[in-house]
């Protein structure tokens, strides 16, 4: 639902129905540009989503998990918590290996 590039109206009312609070983009509009303030929030979020952009993008072309094909809900968990441990040990080496390198 809030995984969305831009704020949409319908977006906005379903998180506040649920008492989140958005943390989705704004955009710019034609003869509506950005205020300060909200280019600031945007560039915030920005530093958040790619983080987690690149771990997903790194699970699914550098591990193969593009989809999950499993049956039933607990296999898919199952799936889904080995690639991140998989992916949390790569990441444990690569940051090893910099930190030998940098001593």
């Amino acid at each position: 639902m809030a995984d969305r590039a831009y704020r949409s109206d319908e977006i906005e009312e379903k998180l506040a129905e649920r008492g989140l609070k958005s943390r989705i983009h704004r955009r710019a509009y034609r003869n509506h540009k950005l205020r300060e303030t909200q280019k600031a929030a945007n560039t915030a979020r920005s530093k958040v989503r790619a983080r987690v952009e690149h771990v997903f993008g790194d699970q699914k072309n550098g591990m193969g998990a593009g989809s999950v094909r499993t049956i039933g809900i607990v296999h898919a968990r199952c799936k889904i918590g080995m690639t991140n441990l998989v992916y949390n040990m790569r990441r444990f080496v690569c940051l090893e290996r910099m930190a030998a390198a940098a001593a």
